[in-house]
């Protein structure tokens, strides 16, 4: 029996149309978190967000909305709105390494005072009408300051803590710090969901088999290497390249239904980019996605990328070439 499996929320990428799309093609998600919705002191949700946040355009499908802030007025205002639109969940994000939210004491600059952290949560806590899940990173300089972190966490009520075993100086490079979250399992009572460098069904298995008190997994980018990965880790089929240009095909034109061309170009590149993970020896086909300066070369490079090049026998998202 796999575990749930959550899709992250991916900034620029896994929008509305993008978590519809993925979600009428590939199964094994249950939880699709929304990228990140960040208030302000004018308490006002943009166009965008409240496009991405509406449940008319998150029908059908399990979601999961993100803020992001350092103050805990603006969540529970955030929050507020949420739970009138019949959401049951928000998602706290104290986990973004960019270094333009952690300049302003956001995202993974949360961590960066245990007591701050704890005065935040508090000021959270106080006043939630929902369920209130947390992603966080093991700290923001050194995995060493995950301790005081999980005893705060573990004051509060918190739905399922996801934990990326990453620091915010560490960004995605190096190994995630498994043993961390080997320890924190042992430490703590709260339900854990596991992220980090999930790019296999294999992958996936080992922490199940690893850590059996996981309560989940959320995958990121591996998904959007290989959007069928949940699938396959329940038991599904493999990815086949007539599934994922099915896909990409009708990702494009629910993109080109909604944007202007630039708009298209630009989400489109991100999205083959990603998929290019999937084929052998793709760089040139890659290479021909990032110069595309209009739809007609992009739709050039991408037909080269599925006509020309083979679908590898284990696609897994891979560090950009």
């Amino acid at each position: 029996m796999s575990l749930p499996v959550y899709f992250a929320p991916m900034e620029g990428v896994t929008d509305a149309i993008y978590r519809r799309v993925h979600h009428a093609h590939f199964g094994g998600v249950e939880k699709y978190f929304i990228p990140f919705i960040s208030p302000t002191q004018n308490l006002v949700l943009t166009p965008r967000e409240l496009r991405n946040v509406s449940p008319e355009a998150n029908t059908g499908l399990r979601a999961v909305p993100q803020v992001l802030t350092k103050n805990a007025a603006h969540f529970l205002w955030a929050a507020q709105q949420l739970a009138d639109m019949g959401y049951e969940e928000v998602n706290l994000n104290a986990g973004c390494p960019s270094g333009t939210v952690t300049a302003k004491g956001k995202g993974a600059g949360l961590l960066l005072s245990a007591s701050d952290l704890d005065r935040f949560l508090d000021g959270v806590f106080s006043g939630a009408q929902l369920r209130v899940s947390v992603k966080t990173r093991i700290g923001f300089s050194s995995p060493a300051e995950f301790d005081a972190l999980l005893d705060v966490y573990a004051r509060y009520p918190i739905h399922e803590l996801i934990i990326h075993p990453r620091t915010r100086e560490e960004y995605y490079a190096g190994t995630a710090h498994r043993d961390v979250y080997a320890a924190a399992q042992a430490r703590t009572s709260l339900c854990l969901v596991y992220n980090g460098d999930l790019f296999t069904a294999e992958a996936c298995r080992d922490i199940e088999r690893a850590y059996p008190q996981t309560a989940a997994l959320m995958l990121g980018r591996g998904m959007l290497a290989n959007p069928a990965l949940a699938e396959t880790y329940a038991g599904g089929a493999p990815l086949t390249r007539e599934a994922l240009r099915a896909f990409h095909d009708d990702l494009l034109r629910a993109y080109e239904a909604a944007y202007p061309p630039r708009v298209v170009l630009g989400r489109m590149r991100e999205v083959a980019k990603n998929i290019a993970c999937c084929f052998e020896e793709a760089q040139k086909p890659l290479k021909a996605v990032h110069k595309a300066g209009s739809m007609a070369a992009y739709a050039d490079a991408v037909s080269r990328l599925f006509d020309d090049y083979e679908l590898s026998p284990a696609p897994c998202f891979c560090a950009q070439r």
